[in-house]
């Protein structure tokens, strides 16, 4: 499943289109009398959502597991493609995603410092619903977008060696300092994620995710499906600690 800092990379490619009337429309999901001649006013994200937002109307975009998008030039078949709008000065296709519209007032049903890579981003606020919720796993708090929007497995794994605790750890017995090295790893390494996706160099840069062996002490490093997320986790046992 992308995760927030792609889509961040995504709405840098669409940002063009802002200002922009839709000239035509193509997919299986919107009829095109909808939104076309309408005007791109905005596009905002929550972490993995993202909205582009009309004359009182909004279109929600989510890639989910599989999803993809392309600018200008479509390659993809067209029983993939769930929406397509051309403008004048380029096309935007997304495929194998969900889309929905939605009224323009339900943007103010949505919680955009729960955002990690968001300039509102509230830390604090995050700390509480953490500390709410002493029986949590750290990994499904991590995969928790009312906590933690944007954030997915990659950066959930990553977070965790970093902060070196085990992702079964319950939040409860994490003192608070660790809670607060929780919150700011989530954000640093979403930051991290989205610079090094940018110049390609991504996969290299992982540490525990998809590895094989711990950087730190070269031992075997673990893989366990965890939390009720149930996705897998990639962690040492002897440079994390469980909680």
């Amino acid at each position: 499943m992308p995760e927030g800092p792609v889509i961040v990379l995504m709405k840098e490619d669409i940002q063009k289109f802002v200002g922009e009337k839709v000239i035509a429309v193509g997919g299986s999901e919107i009829e095109e009398k909808i939104l076309l001649g309408k005007s791109l006013k905005e596009i905002r994200l929550y972490g993995k959502q993202t909205y582009l937002v009309f004359d009182e109307i909004n279109v929600r975009i989510h890639l989910l597991m599989f999803g993809s998008y392309e600018i200008d030039e479509q390659t993809k078949p067209d029983s993939n493609l769930r929406l397509g709008l051309s403008f004048k000065n380029g096309k935007a296709f997304f495929y194998t995603c969900s889309v929905k519209l939605l009224p323009y007032d339900f943007m103010k049903t949505i919680d955009w410092e729960a955002d990690v890579m968001s300039d509102i981003w509230n830390s604090e606020k995050a700390k509480n619903k953490l500390i709410s919720n002493p029986k949590m796993m750290v990994c499904d708090a991590l995969m928790n977008q009312d906590i933690f929007s944007g954030v997915g497995n990659i950066i959930k794994n990553e977070a965790l060696f970093r902060i070196a605790v085990q992702p079964e750890s319950l939040l409860g017995n994490l003192p608070s300092e660790k809670l607060d090295d929780l919150i700011a790893e989530a954000r640093n390494f979403s930051f991290d994620f989205y610079k090094w996706k940018r110049s390609g160099v991504l996969r290299k840069k992982f540490q525990v995710y998809e590895q094989k062996n711990c950087p730190f002490c070269g031992k075997p490093l673990t893989k366990k499906i965890t939390g009720k997320s149930k996705r897998a986790s990639f962690f040492c046992e002897t440079d994390q600690k469980l909680y």
